[in-house]
């Protein structure tokens, strides 16, 4: 058994530094238990949101060693052993306390995504090979690293003017769902902000469920707002045969 030297965080929205902790290292320790054995022996106080320790509730998100990471799912032995190791808070949303941030500008930002919307008369019966492309989009687990290594949210604090690839992610799942007849083309160009979004993928590069973000949420909605607004001869077949592309 082994000692890591352990740099965290401490403090909240008014400040904070980072403080040392020594926790000894056993077989198969993640950053999270490393980070918990702190909270249950040395300091009581500490905050930290956590909550299946299985990657699947999102709820740890971290920056370990500058990079965004569930903590749940960040072996100590991806480290070179006798380094110090630091967390700290993800960088784009406020600090609460420690290592827990405020989060709740992504819940109000998606009650303004419009809901699924299947028409009245809807025929429910639909085949796998209908929904295998929004599917992957149903993975998510809502842990906001996308949001936190997205530049437009993280270094231009453009919050007010771009809902972040997890919403876009969600917004391809409503468009792309067989049965649902809502029209979110307008919503993404003025609203949500996607001509934001200039592809560099970092949001896919963090994602712990392996969503291919960018080329296959992104990009497919972005093809279809230029599609809607930008393109003259969309434009022109719409308003010759009065149909709307979906």
């Amino acid at each position: 058994m082994s000692d890591l030297t352990l740099r965290l965080f401490r403090g909240d929205a008014q400040g904070g530094e980072i403080r040392e902790y020594r926790v000894p290292v056993e077989e198969g320790m993640v950053v999270l238990d490393a980070v918990l054995r702190v909270q249950s022996r040395q300091s009581n106080e500490l905050a930290c949101r956590w909550n299946c320790k299985a990657g699947k509730c999102g709820s740890c998100s971290a920056e370990v060693n500058g990079r965004p990471r569930l903590m749940c799912m960040t072996r100590l032995d991806l480290f070179p052993e006798g380094e110090p190791l630091t967390v700290t808070p993800i960088k784009t949303f406020p600090v609460i306390r420690d290592l827990a941030t405020d989060v709740s500008w992504n819940f109000e930002t998606n009650k303004r995504i419009t809901p699924f919307t299947p028409k009245a008369d809807a025929d429910w019966k639909f085949f796998q090979h209908d929904v295998e492309r929004a599917q992957e989009f149903r993975k998510c687990i809502e842990c906001f690293l996308c949001q936190n290594v997205c530049h437009v949210l993280r270094d231009h604090d453009l919050k007010d003017a771009f809902m972040g690839p997890r919403f876009l992610v969600r917004t391809a799942g409503l468009e792309m769902h067989p049965l649902d007849v809502a029209d979110r083309l307008r919503y993404l160009k003025d609203e949500g902000g996607i001509g934001y979004c200039n592809i560099t993928k970092c949001c896919t590069e963090v994602c712990p469920e392996k969503i291919t973000i960018t080329d296959n949420a992104i990009i497919a909605l972005k093809e279809r707002v230029v599609d809607r607004f930008y393109d003259p001869l969309t434009w022109l077949w719409r308003l010759l045969t009065g149909r709307r592309s979906k």
